[in-house]
């Protein structure tokens, strides 16, 4: 059975880390390492971690922190043949959401990389239920488009991302463009659905721009393609403000439509223009 090495990425995670660290530890899979990279915490998340004695870690600064130099950086200090990636924020549901999540790599070595199911905490605003039943679930929504993936709780060999590492010159969607470039490359990605953490965010709308116009900055890097702003914005936010209704008005949510109209008019305007104004750079 091949080693494994779980790392955990953290910052200011002090509601859940202790719940994480918890679960992670009490895996009925027991061999494997816990690697810590906690970037500059203020709240007490890294002395809480330290308390926990993970076999290794360290802290860098905030400024430092370039997600794909800190996974690759990680990587090599691994010892494990097989690395999970699980945000400190991304609370184990079950005892074998390890095992179920580096299954598919011991059984099937085609498979390049594996992205476990993520459910929303009990404190999720309507809209962000639904967006995550949409993208993980039983995985047959998110199955049929282009191009879905997420580090956040997931497993990967080693020796993939040696030989292919992250992009370290993005600042959002490393997991994306990393899972995509093998994607190209003929290699297969799957999800296992019994792999489950509980992990969501509710972003006020100022960090939804922020975050869907950051993410469209790296979407325009990462697929190059530009659509005008009829068939980019305003057909796919027509689309999806329909499925937000119709999912508001089932779940006893309507008072909760005129601010989710506003939530996805602001998510999808932000994500266009960031690819846009990438792709308009000279």
């Amino acid at each position: 059975m091949p080693k494994v090495s779980v790392v955990m990425r953290s910052i200011n995670d002090l509601s859940f880390i202790e719940k994480t660290l918890t679960a992670v530890l009490n895996q009925r899979f027991k061999d494997f390492e816990l690697i810590n990279i906690d970037s500059g915490s203020t709240d007490g998340t890294y002395e809480i971690i330290k308390k926990y004695n993970p076999d290794k870690s360290c802290q860098i600064r905030r400024e430092d922190y370039v997600p794909g130099r800190v996974l690759n950086n990680a990587v090599k200090a691994c010892s494990g043949e097989i690395i999970v990636f699980n945000n400190s924020d991304c609370i184990p549901m079950n005892s074998d959401w390890l095992g179920n999540l580096i299954k598919p790599l011991l059984e099937h070595p085609e498979i390049v990389a594996v992205f476990g199911n993520q459910i929303p905490r009990p404190d999720a605003t309507p809209l962000v239920i639904k967006d995550y039943r949409r993208a993980f679930g039983d995985g047959s929504i998110s199955a049929s488009w282009g191009h879905f993936f997420s580090l956040a709780t997931s497993a990967v060999r080693k020796c993939d991302i040696i030989q292919h590492p992250f992009n370290e010159n993005l600042k959002y969607s490393e997991d994306i463009e990393w899972s995509w470039r093998m994607k190209q490359a003929g290699r297969k990605i799957t999800y296992a659905s019994d792999a489950v953490v509980e992990h969501s965010h509710n972003y006020k709308l100022r960090e939804v721009w922020k975050r869907f116009y950051n993410e469209g900055l790296a979407d325009g890097c990462i697929y190059g393609e530009m659509k005008n702003f009829t068939a980019g914005m305003l057909l796919p936010f027509g689309v999806e403000a329909c499925r937000d209704i119709q999912f508001l008005i089932s779940t006893g949510s309507i008072a909760y439509i005129p601010y989710g109209l506003v939530y996805r008019f602001i998510q999808r305007l932000a994500a266009w223009k960031g690819r846009r104004d990438f792709l308009k750079r000279p």
